[in-house]
């Protein structure tokens, strides 16, 4: 007996040793992280400086006082473009909470092309209304770049270009009282028009940045950490043309959201063709909640979506399936990777060693588009595998290929509120509360100017090590000074400088902004592609929602999909990025749906280079690059 006794103790230790050591991340060495860094680099350099009168923190209603940093973190946000015509994706509209600014503006450092413009919704000015993002768009069609600015406290704002400035209209008239977290816009039912998806965080009504709103019984925080549905209401709105020189109508279709994802606390959306029809499925990354997967089963001007769910098997803890995690989803994106059909899905959660450690997503396909048409998920969650599990409080996401390898990079943007006195044991209390409480903001900590929460982590730059036993992603960006204590928010990508290579823009929350240069070395050749269809006039729009599978010559599959406002708070160039692997021509085959809503499919060879090809109505692929091309790409 007293063997026995003394026998348990030992192993139970052993058994905890076992599993510590399999919980145990694989760490590279100096020399083969120093491997994996070298053919990168980036020149950074500020994208914007603090404005006159820069504050650091919102005013918000008196029942939020106690945690008006919490309400203060988010915001910044940026979206690149060519507003100009200059044929570059060189200009930013970009969000600084500092001012509550939303400014179109050329980069740093591309020249004083022209005048910085700031974008002032209709209406006087109200001090209970800020902007939250601000995507660029095309949604007259004309092949002029426009600009969709998204708040707090207001619906939605489309600038529409006007000699040299912009007439901004409301996106629902009369307008109405929303709090928007994000948007993106893509042809969901498939009529060959641009629809807008947005997503709304605080209930509708509710005046969180109002000071005099000491009465307001809307303002509510969300009714539990892990299934929270008291949000504001999620909006689908379809276009319809407005006719010559006219903003497109829109309509409300928002009932065709299934009512658990319409009420959830959305932080960003991803749309991507899972099923090979042509019209997107729409990952929702919702805060205090699950997230949610909605099979996209529309028609022209009938939008229906299905919501579906992944299956949970002995080994899998539930947070980790699919549709039933209880993380803090705030960012997602989408890679192709070893030729797969379909792409990884990567999505950001909050993982802060000794304060909350969920993890980020990696749903790795195992099966085909088909089953999702038949209810079943064929995704299984591989992030702690691929080394991608773990970063910070994670925000923004985005998957290019940076260095031409054929492979895509991630860049996340982190942090949460940036101090000197660290509030984590108060939010752990927090998460430890009664659900019955959680919606009530006297239930919540004070969280003010100084204090701490994740403020001093880096933006991750993984890059895939195939020869590492087992292969995985690494984190180079310290090897490429990218450490630096940013909280961000926002991530755009685009080839700023023309020279090939995307370079990206990070938005950053209560700091400056940066741009991020790349000047990677390589020896493999970059392939860009900038895909446009006839617009409601003679210049050429974007064409989102367009897909491209290369064939390179050594026989490597990559394949991407034009949806460039994915994400939380950053919308990229409508551009695509491969590394094609040599010098010789590449073979693309392009799908696409036409200006009526028309499928079509096309091939043609491409050398290395930036390319502008025209998806024509009728089935045909029509190069425009050199001046053509530019007058296509912008007017």
């Amino acid at each position: 007996m007293n063997s026995r006794r003394l026998t348990a103790p030992a192993i139970a230790v052993t058994m905890l040793a076992v599993l510590g050591g399999l919980s145990a991340r694989p760490v590279a060495s100096a020399a083969e992280l120093a491997a994996l860094a070298a053919p990168f680099d980036f020149v950074v350099t500020p994208l914007n400086s603090a404005p006159p009168a820069a504050h650091g923190g919102r005013t918000v209603a008196p029942d939020l006082a106690h945690l008006r940093s919490w309400i203060s973190a988010v915001g910044a946000a940026v979206g690149l473009a060519d507003a100009d015509g200059n044929g570059r994706a060189d200009d930013i509209c970009l969000v600084d909470p500092r001012d509550d600014s939303v400014r179109v503006a050329p980069v740093r450092g591309t020249g004083d092309r022209f005048a910085a413009v700031r974008l002032n919704p209709p209406g006087r000015p109200d001090s209970a209304v800020a902007p939250m993002g601000c995507v660029p768009t095309d949604l007259t069609g004309d092949g002029v770049t426009d600009f969709l600015v998204y708040y707090w406290g207001r619906s939605p704002v489309l600038f529409v270009r006007q000699g040299d400035g912009y007439r901004g209209g409301d996106l629902v008239e009369p307008a109405q009282h929303w709090n928007s977290t994000a948007t993106v816009i893509a042809d969901v039912d498939g009529d060959g028009h641009l629809d807008v998806l947005v997503g709304n965080y605080f209930p509708d009504g509710a005046r969180i940045l109002d000071p005099r709103a000491d009465d307001d019984q809307r303002i509510e925080m969300p009714a539990g950490m892990a299934r929270a549905g008291n949000a504001g209401i999620n909006r689908l709105l379809l276009s319809r043309p407005g006719g010559p020189g006219r903003p497109p109508v829109f309509v409300d279709a928002s009932t065709a959201l299934p009512a658990r994802s319409a009420r959830s606390w959305t932080l960003a959306f991803g749309l991507q063709d899972l099923t090979g029809d042509l019209l997107p499925e729409i990952y929702v990354a919702n805060d205090f909640g699950p997230d949610d997967l909605l099979v996209n089963r529309s028609a022209p001007g009938r939008p229906a979506f299905e919501r579906v769910e992944g299956r949970r098997d002995a080994i899998t803890p539930k947070s980790k399936v699919l549709g039933h995690d209880s993380f803090k989803g705030m960012g997602v994106a989408f890679t192709y990777r070893d030729g797969h059909l379909l792409p990884t899905v990567l999505v950001s959660n909050i993982t802060t060693p000794w304060g909350l450690q969920e993890s980020n997503f990696a749903f790795a396909p195992q099966g085909s588009g088909d089953e999702l048409l038949q209810g079943r998920v064929p995704y299984r969650d591989r992030s702690e595998q691929l080394g991608l599990s773990r970063s910070g409080w994670a925000w923004d996401i985005k998957a290019v290929d940076f260095d031409g390898d054929g492979a895509d990079e991630i860049l996340q943007a982190t942090g949460y509120l940036q101090g000197d006195r660290w509030r984590w044991p108060e939010l752990q209390e927090l998460a430890m509360a009664n659900d019955q409480v959680l919606a009530h903001p006297w239930a919540w900590p004070d969280f003010q100017p100084g204090d701490d929460l994740s403020g001093h982590q880096h933006n991750p730059l993984w890059t895939y090590a195939a020869d590492f036993s087992p292969p995985r992603y690494v984190d180079i960006a310290p090897r490429l000074g990218l450490d630096a204590s940013w909280v961000s928010r926002g991530i755009a990508i685009g080839d700023i400088d023309g020279d090939g290579r995307p370079d990206a823009v990070i938005a950053n929350q209560w700091q400056d902004s940066v741009v991020l240069l790349n000047r990677s070395r390589t020896t493999w050749p970059h392939t860009t592609i900038r895909l446009l269809r006839p617009g409601s006039s003679a210049g050429a729009t974007p064409a989102i929602g367009a897909q491209v599978r290369a064939v390179t010559p050594d026989g490597a599959q990559l394949r991407a999909e034009l949806q460039p406002s994915n994400g939380h708070a950053g919308s990229s160039a409508p551009e695509l990025f491969f590394g094609t692997g040599s010098g010789a021509d590449t073979s693309f085959a392009l799908r696409w749906r036409t200006s009526g809503g028309v499928p079509h499919s096309a091939e043609i060879r491409l050398s290395p280079g930036t390319h502008t090809l025209l998806l024509d109505d009728d089935g045909t692929v029509r190069s425009m690059d050199d001046d053509e091309g530019r007058r296509g790409w912008s007017r």
